[in-house]
């Protein structure tokens, strides 16, 4: 009796995204629709919407990646997706905000002041997404980031736009204040200046309930009083610039001490 040998089914590849991958994706896409709504309303002078789409995108920014690990719907789409919405909401949008707002008094260098934060921002991009794979990275290894985020970028670019909306100080709408600090926060984007990573922060059991309190009260000040709140987070996270630094200067230091105590002690050779 002759036997038929056994056919072996070969499975193929799954083709095309997940369906796990597409809320991500959605909420990316929404950051990124967002971010061009604002440069809608600058064109239309709606300062306050303007600045308020780049706020709903930098927080649906900060969720998709949550979602994405939560339904285990990461992939290489979504990552190069990210990255183009973060480009465009964050470096793009705010560029042409600030342009339409301030700078295009000052047609020549304004518009470079605002080119610059718009490149720099794809700078910042492109530099860490070239950099993901790599094992080596001691500002991630030691819970910190490289420059200043894209979100926060936005943010602190569009600083004197918040104190202008609560004030109306012209002083701090003059292209001669804006275009520095536009060229500034460009330039904290692309260093390589240690910031705090608020993700990989751990609280202390003890003090949940005070930090759950702190952040009741940090949505409250921000339905009641955004522009303000705004400003003032603004201006703390540059003024804790310097302590990051100094943090990631004192990590790097024990770890230097830590290397040479595990280095074996060289013997004299004969």
């Amino acid at each position: 009796m002759a036997f038929r040998p056994e056919r072996r089914r070969v499975r193929r590849a799954p083709r095309g995204l997940p369906l796990r991958a597409i809320a991500p994706n959605a909420v990316t896409a929404l950051a990124l629709c967002s971010g061009l709504s604002g440069v809608r309303f600058a064109i239309g002078g709606n300062w306050e919407m303007a600045a308020a789409m780049i706020m709903v995108a930098g927080v649906l920014d900060g969720i998709d990646g949550r979602i994405a690990r939560l339904l285990h719907g990461e992939s290489r789409f979504g990552a190069e997706l990210d990255s183009l919405s973060d480009a465009i909401s964050f470096g793009v949008a705010p560029a042409l905000i600030l342009y339409l707002w301030s700078l295009s008094a000052l047609p020549r260098f304004g518009w470079m002041a605002s080119l610059i934060l718009a490149v720099f921002c794809a700078l910042r991009l492109a530099r860490f997404n070239a950099q993901i794979d790599e094992t080596e990275q001691p500002h991630k290894s030691a819970g910190f980031l490289t420059g200043v985020p894209a979100p926060a970028g936005a943010g602190l670019a569009l600083l004197p736009l918040f104190i202008w909306l609560w004030s109306g100080e012209p002083l701090f709408a003059s292209p001669y204040l804006v275009a520095p600090w536009t060229v500034l926060v460009a330039t904290l984007m692309v260093s390589s200046v240690a910031t705090f990573s608020w993700s990989s922060m751990r609280l202390r059991r003890r003090i949940r309930f005070e930090a759950l309190a702190v952040v009741v009260l940090l949505g409250a000040a921000l339905v009641t009083a955004p522009w303000h709140t705004l400003s003032i987070i603004s201006v703390i996270y540059v003024a804790l610039i310097p302590f990051s630094v100094a943090s990631y200067a004192k990590v790097r230091r024990l770890r230097a001490a830590a290397e040479s105590a595990k280095a074996p002690e060289s013997t004299p050779t004969a």
